[in-house]
């Protein structure tokens, strides 16, 4: 890791600030002075800013009941950022682990652990999650086969991952997926005739939605564990 950004991750310097104070000799790497933001630190050496030791920062998780009409995206765009909501420190460093649309409401996740993030995203993973999914039609009989069967999407090379189809009314289904093409659940039920009007995410892996509309909380030292005791 970069030095400057060691001093980002450990202090509330923002990037300039961490590059200031590194020019100005005030930052000491195993016992010596290092002038140079680029020079490659490890969390085993011992770095101190004026004479006081610096440390990581812990990794953050969080779960989110994202609104309708926001975008998983760190800025705003045509639709506002689901950050807006999250009033905590260095929350620029945060990313989503498995996005959603902006008319897609429900459960995210959120961490600035990248390899942790990966058990959730990367399709070798298989994670589970299920979405209630609300139709413009009345579900088909034989849709539970099909997509159990695996649904071939167009412009895929291969059919999607056997899905499980639970029906809630003709209507309203719940659909648990282990892969997140894109838009992979709309394109799903087109491909069946039907039409996706309402899309909400209610789980991931073990991890269910249980707070409001645009309210977080922190996981659970269990919560975050599943997701890596999960992975292969």
């Amino acid at each position: 890791m970069r030095l400057d950004k060691y001093l980002c991750k450990s202090t509330d310097l923002t990037k300039p600030e961490a590059i200031e104070r590194i020019r100005n000799s005030e930052v000491n790497v195993n016992s010596e002075t290092v002038t140079d933001e680029s020079t490659q630190v490890h969390e085993s050496n011992t770095i101190l800013l004026n004479s006081t030791p610096l440390h990581l920062r812990e990794f953050r998780y969080l779960l989110m009941h994202k609104p309708a009409g926001t975008i998983c995206s760190n800025i705003d765009e045509v639709y506002p950022s689901l950050f807006n909501y999250i009033e905590i420190g260095k929350v620029s460093e945060l990313h989503i682990a498995g996005r959603l649309d902006a008319d897609t409401t429900g459960l995210v996740l959120i961490t600035d652990d990248g390899r942790w993030s990966f058990n959730i995203t990367l399709p070798t993973k298989s994670c589970k999650k299920v979405y209630r999914v609300t139709l413009s039609r009345d579900i088909k009989d034989d849709v539970a086969d099909k997509f159990k069967a695996g649904i071939q999407l167009q412009g895929e090379q291969k059919p999607t991952r056997p899905a499980e189809l639970e029906v809630i009314t003709s209507k309203e289904v719940l659909l648990t997926i282990t892969e997140g093409k894109f838009h992979q659940v709309k394109r799903m039920f087109a491909a069946v005739g039907n039409r996706v009007v309402g899309l909400h995410r209610e789980q991931i892996g073990d991890v269910r939605l249980d707070v409001e509309v645009g309210q977080w909380r922190y996981l659970t030292k269990a919560e975050v564990g599943s997701f890596q005791q999960g992975s292969e």
